[in-house]
């Protein structure tokens, strides 16, 4: 049978914002019941949205992490969402966030199987010890990425900043992969 295109989902995209001021999250807490804030035993305050499906920490120095969104632009419009709601809930927030990409998370599947053994000891930068973890890692240098790589041919690639660096990490490891002839398809 011959290859099939990589199929590749992304499941997580982590933003980090700053609005640059100090935020007072009991007030937050006041006026958003919803909201999960314990001090006692983590600094961040949780606002979850249901659109875009996220969770944001917010934090009293102004620092925002945002996660769970399922592309760069949800995630970006998750942390515009959360600023604007605490806007209209009375909170006093002067600038619009700073929103930074910090890590793409996808999966992926190649279609085919994949020879551990032969690719642990045929690409560079590979940790493949079967008895620690069942994938090997694969240490990408451009795009700067590191790919979890299992038998079965599906892949966790993390790491990224762009969606399109994920293609990219994608495409060059299964050309690899192909022209080392460590592809196996049924």
């Amino acid at each position: 049978m011959t290859q099939t295109k990589p199929i590749v989902s992304i499941e997580n995209v982590v933003a980090s914002a700053s609005v640059d001021q100090k935020i007072d999250l009991n007030e937050i807490t006041r006026k958003f019941p919803d909201t999960e804030y314990h001090p006692d035993q983590f600094p961040g305050l949780v606002f979850r949205l249901k659109t875009p499906k996220t969770a944001t920490l917010i934090f009293r120095t102004g620092k925002m992490v945002c996660t769970g969104a399922k592309s760069e632009d949800l995630a970006i419009k998750a942390v515009r969402t959360v600023v604007q709601k605490l806007r209209k809930g009375g909170i006093k927030i002067k600038k619009d966030a700073v929103i930074v990409v910090q890590n793409i998370v996808a999966s992926i599947n190649l279609g085919g199987k994949i020879h551990l053994e032969q690719a642990a000891r045929t690409l560079p930068r590979s940790m493949y010890e079967p008895e620690q973890f069942p994938g090997l890692i694969f240490r990408m240098l451009d795009p700067k990425t590191v790919i979890l790589i299992f038998a079965s041919g599906k892949l966790v690639c993390t790491g990224a900043k762009k969606e399109p660096d994920v293609y990219r990490s994608v495409h060059n490891l299964h050309s690899l992969l192909e022209e080392k002839g460590l592809m196996i398809y049924d």
